[in-house]
This record gives C-alpha cells, sequence and structure tokens, in this order.
C-alpha cells in the first residue's frame, strides 16, 4: 500500500539558522508570547521581524493570535509566531498550523524550524510545529491532469534536541496521514474489495495478524445487520476486517472499531444529492481505527489492539434491505427496520458483538453516525459517550492532551423508550429523528456485551478550512485522541488516568 512518506527530521542544539538558509530557504521560528511588547533579542531574524511589526502597526504581543511572514533581505521566507506552553494544546496546534500553511505555502523541499525560549517553551513549540509541518507537508492524494503537489523532504530543527526525535508526534502525524489519505479516495478507488487488498498489504508490511469475515461467513454466523446493509450491493465485496497488534508486555487489550462505509446512497430512503455529496468519506471510522494502529505500532506501545473494520457500502437495488424489514443480529437480538439511511449502526451492530466476545478491557467505536451530532457540535468538537462516569473523564482527558476536542453526552436507559418496537427487540432509529446521535449510541450498546465501552460520533471528521494541526478539510480527527486514551491506559477495574502532560 503506498503511503506518503513524511520529512526526515535532523535536530540542532543552537539556532544558527544564518548559515543553514544561505539566503534562500525556508523558516519557522516559534517564539513564546512576547512580555512587555518586546521581540527577545534571541529570535531568529528578529531586526526584519521589528521592522515588519512597526511597518503592520502589530506589537510582538500580536504573534500569539496570528503569525507573521517576511521576504528576508537575502531571499529567504521567514515565519513567525508565539506559542505558549501553557496553552490548551488545541490553541497551540492552531498556532502552528496557521504557521506551517504560510511556510509551506511555496511548497518547500525542506523547512528549517527554530525554536526560542526556556527548555519548556522549545519543546512545546517544537512538538507544535514538527507535528504541523508533519501533518501538512505530505500532499494528500489527488487527480489532477497537473498536479503541483511537492512533498516536504526535510525538516531540520534548531534549538531544541530530543532524545526520542519526537517519536510520539511523527507516529501521531503518520497515523493522521493514513486516515486523511483513506478518506478522500474516490469511491470507485475504494470500493470495499479495494479497501481490503489496501489493507492486507498493510497488514504484511506492519505484521498485522489478518482475519476477515466475508458476507457468506457472516451470513453462516447469523450477522443479519451487517448482512442487511450489504445486500444492496451488486458485487459481494463487504467484509468484516479483524487486525491484531499484540506486545509482549501487555497487561490491557483494547478493542478499536471503525465504521467503514465506502459509499452511502441512504439505500431504498435515498439520499438527495446534496447529502449524498462527500458520502464516499463514510469509511472514515476504519479509517481513524487504522490510522491509530499505525501510530501505536510505531511507538510499540505496550497494549493489545484488536481492530474490527466494517467495511461495506449501502446502495439501492432490488436486493437492498427495506423498512419495516426484521432482520435478527450476531447476538439474536431482532431489529425492526425504521430507515435504511441508518445503515452505520447496523454494520457496527455486529463488528461491536465480534468485538465483544474476548472480553476485551475496553472497546472504542469511531464512526460518522449521525447529523444530529453535527448539528449538536458542528464540525470543531466530536461527541463521544462512555459506560461509566470515569471512561468519560479519560475520553475528556485525552481530547484536552491531544488537541482533539470531545464532548461527553448523556448515555441514560430512558431514552430506550423511543426505540421501543411492537414486532422486535428494538427499532433501528426513529423517524422524528430527535436526539438521534443518543439513539443510536443507545442501540449500539447492547452489542458490547456490558464491556467498558466508548462510542466516538466523528463531527469532526471534516472542517472547512482544517483543524487544530490538520489544514485540510478532512482532519483526521481521532487518531491523536485515541492514541492519547491508549497511552493513558484503562483496565476492567476502572479507569487508570495517568496525565499525558502538555504535550
Amino acid at each position: 500500500m503506498a503511503l506518503a512518506m513524511l520529512a526526515t527530521l535532523e535536530q540542532s542544539g543552537a539556532p544558527a539558522l544564518a548559515g543553514a538558509l544561505r539566503g534562500t530557504g525556508h523558516v519557522l521560528v516559534v517564539m513564546p508570547p512576547a512580555t512587555g511588547g518586546r521581540v527577545p533579542d534571541d529570535v531568529p531574524f528578529r531586526d526584519a521581524l521589528v521592522a515588519s511589526l512597526s511597518r503592520r502597526r502589530k506589537k510582538a504581543g500580536d504573534l500569539a493570535k496570528a503569525p507573521v511572514a517576511v521576504d528576508l533581505p537575502q531571499g529567504g521566507l521567514a515565519v513567525w509566531v508565539a506559542i505558549s506552553a501553557a496553552a490548551p494544546a488545541f490553541e497551540r496546534l492552531t498556532l502552528a498550523r496557521k504557521a506551517a500553511a504560510l511556510a509551506l505555502a511555496e511548497k518547500p523541499r525542506t523547512l528549517a524550524i527554530a525554536v526560542c525560549g526556556s527548555p519548556e517553551e522549545r519543546r512545546a513549540g517544537a512538538e507544535a510545529a514538527v507535528y504541523a509541518a508533519w501533518v501538512n507537508g505530505a500532499p494528500l492524494p489527488e487527480r489532477k491532469k497537473k498536479s503541483e503537489a511537492v512533498p516536504l523532504r526535510a525538516i531540520r530543527l534548531y534549538g531544541h534536541r530530543s532524545g526520542d526525535a519526537l517519536a510520539r508526534e511523527r507516529a501521531a502525524a503518520e497515523g493522521n496521514t493514513l486516515c486523511r489519505e483513506l478518506t478522500v479516495l474516490p469511491p470507485n478507488e475504494l470500493t470495499p474489495g479495494v479497501y481490503r487488498d489496501r489493507i492486507a498489504r498493510l497488514a504484511r508490511r506492519e505484521g498485522w495478524r489478518r482475519e476477515e469475515y466475508g458476507v457468506r461467513r457472516l451470513k453462516r454466523m447469523g450477522a443479519g445487520a451487517f448482512v442487511a446493509v450489504a445486500r444492496g450491493s451488486a458485487v459481494d465485496d463487504a467484509a468484516i476486517v479483524r487486525l491484531r497488534y499484540r506486545h509482549a508486555r501487555a497487561r490491557r487489550s483494547v478493542a478499536l472499531v471503525g465504521k467503514g462505509i465506502c459509499f452511502d446512497t441512504g439505500g431504498h430512503n435515498l439520499k438527495s444529492a446534496r447529502h449524498m455529496q462527500g458520502m464516499h468519506a463514510d469509511m472514515n471510522g476504519s479509517a481513524v481505527v487504522l490510522g491509530i494502529l499505525l501510530a501505536a505500532t510505531r511507538l510499540g506501545l505496550a497494549v493489545n489492539l484488536d481492530c474490527w473494520l466494517a467495511i461495506a457500502q449501502n446502495h439501492l437495488s432490488p436486493r437492498a434491505y427495506k423498512q419495516n424489514e426484521v432482520v435478527t443480529a450476531l447476538d439474536g437480538t431482532t431489529i425492526e427496520i425504521v430507515h435504511t439511511d441508518a445503515e452505520g449502526r447496523m454494520v457496527l451492530a455486529d463488528a461491536l458483538a465480534l468485538a465483544a466476545r474476548d472480553k476485551p478491557d475496553l472497546i472504542v467505536d469511531f464512526a460518522t453516525l449521525t447529523g444530529s451530532m453535527h448539528t449538536a457540535l458542528g464540525a470543531r468538537y466530536s461527541g463521544v459517550f462512555a459506560t461509566s462516569d470515569a471512561l468519560g473523564q479519560a475520553a475528556l482527558a485525552a481530547g484536552r492532551a491531544s488537541g482533539e476536542r470531545v464532548c461527553l453526552f448523556p448515555l441514560d436507559e430512558d431514552y430506550d423508550e423511543a426505540l421501543e418496537s411492537a414486532i422486535a427487540d428494538v427499532k433501528q432509529c426513529t423517524l422524528e429523528g430527535a436526539a438521534d446521535h443518543i439513539l443510536a449510541a443507545r442501540f449500539l450498546q447492547r452489542f458490547t456485551g456490558k464491556c467498558p465501552w466508548l462510542h466516538v460520533d466523528l463531527s469532526a471528521a471534516t472542517c472547512k478550512g482544517g483543524l487544530a494541526a490538520a489544514g485540510t478539510e478532512v482532519t483526521g480527527f481521532g487518531v491523536a485522541w485515541g492514541l492519547k486514551l491508549l497511552a493513558a491506559g484503562y483496565t476492567r477495574q476502572g479507569a487508570v488516568v495517568r496525565s499525558p502532560g502538555p504535550r
């Protein structure tokens, strides 16, 4: 599987930039917020910055709100930004993204990053700036006749040395890039069959164990919820794919479940053209899981991971499932079909039931599941549901630490009244649509086998103008969050929230 390569990282302890730039390079300077309105003396190319701020009638403190770019007299380009180590991760990454956008606009092959201030300020600045450069320096797939995409090949970091060469940031950036690469592929290039082949090649490369549950096998097993959605496709290429990552010192097992609908027409309840636009990205939940798995593998996290990817399409055809059908899920639950465009919770139901069989310490599922979550939060947060207060707090802490912000929603039992069916164990959804994001979570919880569980409804999977470190509309939201959650830890006895710190 062809993946974008991130730029190599070279580190230097002191910001000796003048010789390194040789007059024509691109440099991103990260400084702490100015105190007293004065630009510190150790800021590279200070005279050019001071002159530019004066000309624009700006103060040094304004760099903590927006970066400034200046053409240097020798022909180079310098961008300055002020990032506080004490600021929330989201704010640090947002500033780093905006600064990186200015530095990368001319598509340089090499980018110099210089950090100033105290050791803590240098570390925080280096982590945010290098991560943003990695995430935005790798072009996403495009199919233009004359592509102008030029990947960033090298980053030279001045003013900070990291013993692990910013391994966590690099792993998160690689996982985020994989997630976004898959999500932007057009639906004729990422059918379920092609997706499965790509995953197989990736699994061989990374050493993951792989098992596929194809449509025939799932029919024999009684996975009627998944099969109902897959029925509408002309080709039986849908499957639930299981990937396994094992670590010799692991004491925890986590199951990651992802919705992988490669295209969603809505089925018999056909979407309008406006709402069908972009439905090739309805597999984003599965791409998030792959991104987390790749990042965890790169870091060698001491946790056992089982990833379940529910890969299918929701097509309209004579074979497609219809309203008023009653289908039986893998665990024996009978489901009354109310709306065929609620297919995500159907494929996830059987994937969750499979994941729950092994009784993992934690199940986390990711899905672009409901429009009501997008209505509730917009595109700058994603919604989370948790089966315990401790687990909910762990999810929120991972959001603060990663800069991928989540909002906790209620999961109270009395919401089930809306899903009561006269002819089956449960309704798939309601036609009224009120609180559908909560009803979807209550529906899915039935299939988790009472395991500790987090459900992530990815309303921030796309955000116009970018979000946090990602400058593209497809954000890769969830990869960095999931990595922080895994690093913090969770056991069946309760959440173990070890603060990941300001990284």
